[in-house]
């Protein structure tokens, strides 16, 4: 199996086109040190570039995701790459700086050379 990081560099090259021209902020998580999103996402967080956001160390949940959405953002990205389920869940997001941002989140599981992740597309509400 190859590691998160051939993996993350083969979905960016698959989804390239997708992060810069969708109309909707973008992100894919696989780990903590391996994930991606497109500019729309981390200017949502308050970050310069994805480049600024993908640098953030930390947990994902802690840096981003404010308490009460914690959990049901957990449990819709375990389902989509353990039984490949999308789902349409409502997200509070935490900014750089601290500002809560409501949205909804539509997870599509996908994968890439046998291993699931999902994408995961923003909306402000």
């Amino acid at each position: 199996m190859k590691n998160h990081d051939e993996i993350l560099k083969g979905i960016k090259g698959q989804c390239d086109g997708l992060l810069k021209h969708s109309a909707q902020a973008i992100y894919v998580y696989l780990d903590e040190s391996h994930k991606i999103c497109n500019k729309k996402f981390a200017t949502m967080l308050g970050y310069a570039s994805p480049d600024a956001w993908t640098k953030q160390r930390g947990s994902f949940i802690q840096l981003y995701v404010d308490g009460k959405s914690q959990s049901t953002l957990v449990g819709a990205y375990q389902t989509a790459v353990n039984k490949l389920a999308g789902s349409a869940l409502k997200v509070t997001w935490k900014t750089k700086v601290g500002k809560k941002v409501n949205t909804t989140v539509i997870l599509v599981p996908m994968i890439h050379e046998g291993h699931a992740y999902a994408l995961h597309f923003i909306e402000k509400i």
